[in-house]
């Protein structure tokens, strides 16, 4: 049995943003649903501009947004309370490293995909187009694979809870939010 298409991405909750951890590992899971819809995207034989068109607004915002997230605010705060056995600064320093890269290869998947909408042709139809897209979302789900593996446990260790507020606070800052504090 052939599994369900794939038609949106899941909107982040904001009231999850007061617990950032949680919040990470939801948008973790958005991001896997983007890899998938980008790898039904890049085996499709007909055009679908809504879902391409959805796409490239993720690659537009959302990706770029959960990048600085992480680089400005996760790992400098993971970087500050790791211990040393932890370990931590390889994987840290490899998924930056990644998160640059990302940057260069989600530019030419959204080139791409703004190409697949102003001619409405299924990317998937040509080869070159087709492995970009699909190296892409490999490339992203083992990335998450490793954040969620290695990062987000240590995190959960080791951040204390003025970390947690303090991120909290900037998540929702960057997205135009306030979030609501209670008082003692």
């Amino acid at each position: 049995m052939a599994e369900p298409r794939t038609t949106e991405i899941e909107d982040m909750p904001t009231e999850l943003m007061t617990e950032p951890l949680d919040w990470f590992f939801a948008e973790h899971y958005r991001h896997r649903q983007f890899c998938r819809l980008v790898n039904e995207v890049a085996l499709a034989h007909v055009f679908d501009g809504e879902r391409v068109s959805l796409l490239v607004n993720f690659l537009r915002y959302d990706l770029p947004l959960h990048i600085i997230d992480e680089e400005q605010d996760l790992f400098p705060l993971l970087r500050r309370r790791a211990l040393p056995e932890d370990d931590v600064e390889n994987v840290l320093g490899l998924l930056s490293a990644e998160h640059k890269a990302d940057a260069i290869q989600a530019a030419e998947v959204r080139r791409i995909l703004e190409a697949s909408l102003e001619q409405q042709t299924a990317p998937g139809m040509e080869p070159a187009a087709r492995k970009a897209l699909q190296a892409f979302a490999a490339q992203e789900l083992r990335h998450l694979a490793l954040e969620n593996a290695v990062v987000l446990p240590i995190a959960r260790l080791r951040l204390t809870a003025k970390d947690l507020t303090g991120m909290s606070r900037r998540l929702a800052a960057r997205r135009g939010l306030v979030l609501e504090t209670a008082t003692a």
